[in-house]
């Protein structure tokens, strides 16, 4: 009998092998999956992870800028810094993290039960964490046969001729150009596999005319990654052959043009901007009708809008070139385009703001981002019109203005709309509720880092500091700006640790948030909280664009709130 009854230790051991085993099987359905939802929320982690990395690289920026002849980073040292924060920020966190949210949302709002090209999806995650890695292995690995260090160190638009041997010492820029590219490809079938989807893989009912504007804004997204980064990606190609091939496409001194490069590069990094940008309007989009509990304002003009953003995008990149020496009919042409642009883009604006007119606004967390949202964009868009002027460009390309403008477009307008897409679409991830007092927290902290950060640039560019300068003299009256921007960077800081936080303690002690608990109207909130592997257990049936009201008043079954009330109020 006594045999039969094993001894502590053994028993310890069985359930830590018990639990490895558990451990192991959990990693391996995470590592070998193809559902889109466990691809989306990788891609929300890795690029989350990259943006703290982002932000801890321009915290040690603006502790070295924060006072005049600072000597706590080596100039080597604050070049390879913001040659990773800038790659880091735009190309292993903004755009990334915007396709997660595409893979998890795109298939449950059209009544889809996964991405239509599922293995596909799986590579391009995968794919694009590779490049990721190999960028960042240059930090221990990149020096190879020429010596120097081998961190890229050429700015995260890498132009000529700084990325040619005999500028740049060491393997860097190869890094640079292969870890970009190779995330590229991610991207590309990440946006492949979007259009495929919403294209073909509609539930019944469900036309072109009845689409969330989440999936619109989406789609027109990733037609645009089709278009923009194959240019980008054949200039990493020619930057790699003029390297190693002895070819001369971007050395002036051989017969080549470093202003063939600029012109690749921002035929990539203008639409790229709106690559960015429309994914937050999708958010606000979802968001700013079901907290004003209106249908949204203008719906087909808000598609139109959306789709002339991105044909138009293509036509104004040359603008960040005013300085480069164009004729006076290109420098003309370039400007009209550039302020073209903000007549879409006014549209969405007023569109916004005749949503919430009148509505009964709740403001929860994700509200209070895109009001703030709204704001500031809105001054983006201003400073952005100013800077389409030539010559006033000319005066103020090259100083700290644009890098504010540049900032109120990326976190006043991109990071303020994903946050407000955390807060609101975190309970259909997990099941449960983010804790609305630290989200509040959040928002007002980061809100004042953000103009503490932000808006002395404008005053600084103004003043003539110069951009991308790793210290300054004294006796500019830069000083006590600086000194306030490096410390708004620092408040920013704090609340994006309180966000992380209310991040991980919600998973695991947030309050149960049920199926529905913002009382929203697209398909992703008629399936459980979070949502089963195949989504729907039967395929939905669409008569209007807001499907769950149809569900929610059957009393009613042929009202259609876009043919008849579509700016109606709806309360609780």
């Amino acid at each position: 009998m006594a045999d039969s009854i094993p001894v502590s230790g053994n028993v310890d051991l069985t359930v830590a092998y018990k639990l490895d085993r558990l451990w192991l099987q959990v990693l391996h359905d995470w590592i070998v999956t193809v559902d889109h939802k466990k691809i989306g929320l990788m891609y929300i982690a890795t690029a989350l992870m990259f943006f703290g990395v982002g932000g801890f690289e321009i915290l040690l920026m603006r502790i070295q800028l924060a006072v005049p002849e600072a000597h706590f980073l080596s100039p080597e040292v604050f070049n390879e810094l913001f040659t990773l924060h800038g790659t880091t920020m735009i190309f292993l966190m903004a755009m990334p993290i915007m396709f997660g949210f595409a893979n998890y949302l795109v298939p449950l709002m059209i009544g889809a039960r996964d991405m239509a090209f599922p293995r596909l999806n799986a590579f391009s995650y995968w794919i694009y964490l590779f490049g990721a890695l190999l960028l960042y292995y240059s930090l221990i690995g990149g020096k190879g046969l020429y010596g120097g260090s081998g961190v890229p160190d050429v700015g995260w638009f890498a132009y000529a001729p700084l990325t040619e041997k005999a500028f740049s010492k060491g393997n860097g820029s190869d890094y640079w150009a292969l870890g970009v590219f190779i995330s590229g490809i991610g991207t590309i079938g990440t946006a492949l596999n979007v259009v495929a989807t919403t294209i073909c893989m509609r539930c019944k009912g469900m036309k072109l005319s009845r689409m969330p504007l989440l999936v619109w804004l989406m789609l027109v997204t990733s037609a645009m990654v089709l278009a923009a980064l194959p240019p980008l990606s054949a200039a990493q190609i020619m930057l790699l052959m003029d390297r190693y091939l002895g070819a001369h496409f971007f050395d002036s001194q051989a017969g080549g043009s470093g202003v063939i490069w600029a012109h690749f590069f921002w035929i990539f990094g203008h639409p790229e901007v709106y690559i960015l940008v429309l994914p937050a309007f999708a958010f606000a989009n979802e968001i700013v009708p079901v907290f004003s509990r209106k249908a949204i304002f203008g719906y087909p003009a808000m598609v139109a809008a959306s789709v002339g953003i991105g044909f138009v995008s293509f036509g104004v990149w040359a603008h960040h070139m005013f300085t480069v020496g164009m004729d006076a009919a290109a420098n003309t042409a370039f400007v009209l385009s550039t302020m073209m642009i903000a007549i879409p883009t006014g549209i969405k604006i007023f569109n916004w703001l005749a949503t919430m007119w009148g509505g009964k606004i709740r403001f929860d967390v994700p509200m209070l981002f895109c009001t703030a949202f709204l704001f500031q964009f809105t001054l983006a868009g201003l400073t952005g019109i100013m800077l389409a002027v030539a010559p006033f460009d000319w005066q103020l390309h090259n100083t700290y203005f644009l890098i504010g403008h540049f900032h109120y477009v990326i976190l006043g307008g991109i990071v303020f709309c994903l946050f407000a897409a955390f807060y609101y679409w975190f309970p259909k991830m997990t099941g449960r509720m983010m804790d609305r007092r630290l989200g509040e927290w959040h928002f007002w902290l980061f809100v004042i880092g953000f103009h503490m950060t932000f808006d002395p640039m404008h005053i600084l560019g103004i003043l003539g500091m110069p951009r991308e300068i790793y210290t300054y003299e004294p006796g500019h009256h830069w000083k006590v700006w600086n000194l306030i921007v490096s410390a708004g960077a620092f408040i920013q800081a704090i609340a994006v640790v309180i966000f992380l936080y209310n991040l991980v303690r919600s998973h695991f002690h947030g309050k149960l948030a049920g199926n529905d608990p913002w009382d929203a109207w697209t398909l992703e909130w008629a399936t459980t909280s979070p949502p089963p592997a195949y989504n729907f257990a039967s395929e939905p049936t669409v008569r209007s664009r807001r499907p769950l009201w149809d569900l929610k008043h059957p009393e009613d079954p042929d009202w259609r709130y876009e043919e008849d009330n579509q700016n109606e109020t709806v309360s609780r």
